[in-house]
């Protein structure tokens, strides 16, 4: 039997943080009538919000090391400000969605991770999610909203990398549906030459992510999103793709397809 077909997407500060661009995103998604879950970052509004507060916010090769304090803001933005607005945005274009973390029904289980050359703090990575329970929310009608907070299983929230959880919730959810996985961010997709806003290359595999990263092509923060996109392709996600916002509702428009 044909497996039902799920759209897992994940959006970005740049989106977040620009009300317009947010709102035309949550109508286009709204209209999607296939299931859908959507994944949610929020560094940015985390930096902001730690400015205001008086605390330090640390980076090391574009990763947020997580203090105690840190942890403090990244919840209340990511799970609280943020998701709330997201989800109260989707309820007002007539899509019943319903935010979470992963600590929610224990959907999404983590591992502090260890400490080798660099201490990131209070950063979890994945190593269950429940499948199950997320079905369960689907075929009752309701889209859910996943923040980039997880848990340990021993009452400890972490900071959890935002495309690593869409691509893990889409891993699992390959078991019942037939997934396509789509990182929305404010470019067309993977860029051969960064100055060049149209030189999309329009479809990368194994291969040629290997060479592209040889020549720094890709390189900083792409390096660990298109990790995310191969695992999740080794997991039978069936297609990946990186676009701008515009592809949610028209997948004709020039972007970045990626394959094994």
């Amino acid at each position: 039997m044909k497996k039902p077909k799920l759209l897992v997407a994940k959006i970005g500060g740049n989106i977040i943080e620009n009300q317009e661009a947010l709102d035309s995103f949550l109508q286009d998604f709204s209209k999607i009538s296939e299931p859908k879950i959507l994944v949610h970052g929020g560094g940015k509004s985390a930096t902001h919000m730690a400015n205001k507060l008086g605390v330090k916010t640390e980076m090391i090769d574009g990763r947020r090391i997580t203090s105690a304090q840190n942890l403090d803001i990244v919840i209340m933005t990511y799970a609280g400000l943020l998701n709330k607005t997201i989800v109260s945005g989707l309820q007002k274009n007539n899509c019943n969605a319903l935010g979470l973390t992963g600590s929610d029904a224990n959907i999404i289980e983590a591992e502090k991770r260890p400490v080798q050359f660099i201490d990131y703090g209070y950063v979890g990575d994945i190593t269950k999610v429940n499948d199950e329970v997320i079905k369960g929310f689907l075929e009752l009608g309701i889209t859910p909203i996943f923040c980039a907070v997880t848990h340990d299983g021993n009452g400890q929230l972490l900071n959890t990398n935002a495309d690593t959880i869409a691509s893990e919730i889409a891993s699992a959810m390959s078991s019942n549906y037939e997934v396509s996985l789509f990182y929305c961010f404010e470019l067309k997709g993977v860029l051969e030459n960064i100055n060049d806003k149209d030189s999309v290359i329009e479809h990368i595999d194994l291969e040629k992510y290997s060479k592209l990263r040889d020549k720094d092509i890709i390189a900083d923060g792409m390096l660990p999103k298109l990790q995310n996109c191969f695992n999740a392709l080794h997991k039978n996600v069936n297609k990946v793709h990186i676009a701008n916002a515009d592809f949610i509702k028209d997948h004709t428009i020039k972007h970045t397809t990626l394959s094994l």
